[in-house]
């Protein structure tokens, strides 16, 4: 693609080193689709006739349905220095020197800015859905829960009580700021870079405007050196992939403390548990420990490609090639680990009567008791200190709050009458948080009818293209010549 510059031969083992089709193969639905829309341009300024342009768009149609039907790229030519010398071959063994005409006006550098970007948009679509299906086994769980209570969690002590639902909710919230963000990259990132030339813009009056039409961006991008070597895409959307890691990893540290012997809150689903070779007992949360740890993979992805920009200086450099290895592990990662948490959430089994054990004592409604001397027109300060002295005393006789008698808590302040023991039970306790984002009974009610809502408002306008990133089991042959599934764009 480029040798008539050189006079020697590239040294074997460097040449080698340098090639990216090992992983860019993943390009090749993209490369096709933005090789036809450039085409079409060429075709508008006469530089291809319309046998030419039929020719080259049949062609590359052909190398989309043989990739798509699971044909082995590489092993077809195994010379291929990248995906884009790789369909230029693959085109010209199809239809012949006509295939040469394709490179004309364009370069490499616009063709994988393009190509990259085309390939992050289809994967937002993926994550979306896989978002929101995950977002649905919550909201299932959570209307399931009902008034079901737990204890809520701070410096990992027992501080008061909740719904389960309330708690559920929760994560809700983080998937939908995640989905959002997936949203937002969406959008800054659907710009056109064909046109942009290898730095200084297209030496023929190509009609960028149509191409962007045709591949779905909104329109060109304004600046040619920026074009080739924006990668801000990149690492906005693997920094969303972080924090979509960072959630996936605290409900994977919840779940596998809450399924410990000493919690004992949820039950984990067999078909995504493992035992141990030599404890006959053992029911193991193998899913949650590995999202804990593969989450991490997925952060350092990020962090990567941070490392590789930094310092860049205009426009493309060759250093940009290794972004893409990041790109293609964080969002294969992603994608299979957020489609098996929606079923392992889904088939979890909740303990409600060990959450509620736990949620109706130690003292979790010391704060409702500070409360009900607050309405009794004490200083909440005051009232503080009050009930910290009555859990004082009921730890040192083994009781809670509602175990001393009213004439044993009117030592502690007169404010005390009969109504205190009614606005001390679970069910008071819950209702006293009665403000939006609260976990009162009614409020969370309110909370997962509009997250509900929410969810079927997103379904519709997010569904996936077919599954290009996990190989079923059994494909590993296929894996190894290709490294997974694709779809077009």
């Amino acid at each position: 693609m480029w040798s008539g510059r050189f006079r020697e031969p590239l040294d074997a083992t460097f040449d080698g080193w340098q090639r990216s089709f090992r992983f860019d193969w993943r390009l090749i639905p993209y490369e096709v689709v933005a090789s036809k829309a450039h085409a079409r341009a060429l075709a508008e300024l006469r530089v291809l006739s319309e046998d030419e342009f039929k020719s080259i768009c049949d062609g590359l149609d052909g190398i989309l349905a043989d990739f798509e039907a699971g044909g082995s790229a590489r092993e077809k030519h195994p010379d291929a220095e990248d995906v884009h010398h790789f369909v230029e071959l693959e085109l010209k063994l199809r239809i012949g020197n006509t295939a040469l005409k394709l490179h004309t006006g364009r370069s490499r550098n616009e063709q994988i800015a393009t190509d990259l970007r085309l390939y992050v948009r289809d994967s937002i679509a993926t994550l979306q859905h896989d978002l929101h299906q995950w977002m649905q086994a919550f909201l299932v769980q959570a209307k399931s829960a009902g008034d079901a209570a737990m204890p809520a969690y701070t410096h990992m002590q027992r501080a008061e009580p909740v719904l389960v639902a309330h708690w559920l909710l929760a994560y809700v919230s983080m998937l939908q700021r995640d989905f959002s963000r997936l949203e937002d990259c969406a959008r800054r990132l659907n710009l056109c870079p064909l046109g942009s030339g290898a730095v200084a813009g297209a030496t023929l009056p190509l009609n960028r405007a149509m191409i962007a039409h045709e591949l779905g961006f909104d329109a060109p991008t304004a600046n040619s050196m920026d074009a080739t070597s924006d990668r801000d895409f990149v690492l906005e959307y693997l920094q969303t992939l972080a924090q979509i890691a960072l959630h996936v990893s605290r409900f994977a540290e919840e779940i596998t403390l809450y399924a410990t012997t000493e919690f004992g809150f949820v039950d984990l689903p067999e078909a995504f548990s493992t035992g141990s070779s030599a404890m006959p007992q053992k029911k193991n949360p193998d899913l949650t420990e590995l999202a804990r740890a593969k989450s991490g993979r997925i952060i350092a992805a990020s962090h990567t490609v941070e490392l590789q920009l930094k310092g860049l200086p205009l426009a493309y450099n060759k250093d940009m090639q290794e972004t893409q290895e990041a790109i293609f592990a964080a969002t294969e990662e992603s994608h299979a680990m957020l489609s098996l948490l929606g079923r392992f959430t889904g088939a979890l089994q909740f303990r409600a009567d060990r959450m509620l054990d736990a949620a109706t004592h130690g003292f979790l409604n010391a704060m409702a008791a500070a409360t009900y001397l607050v309405h009794k027109g004490i200083a909440f300060r005051t009232a503080h200190e009050i009930i910290g002295n009555a859990v004082r005393t009921c730890l040192s006789r083994g009781c809670e709050l509602n175990g001393l008698t009213l004439q044993e808590l009117r030592e502690f302040s007169p404010a005390f009458e009969q109504d205190f023991f009614a606005a001390i039970t679970l069910e008071a306790t819950l209702d006293c948080h009665d403000v939006i984002g609260g976990t009162a009974r009614s409020r969370v009610a309110e909370a997962l009818a509009l997250a509900e809502f929410n969810a079927s408002q997103w379904a519709g306008s997010n569904a996936p293209p077919l599954n290009r990133f996990v190989e079923k089991p059994g494909d590993e042959a296929a894996t190894a010549s290709r490294g997974g599934k694709h779809a077009g764009t």
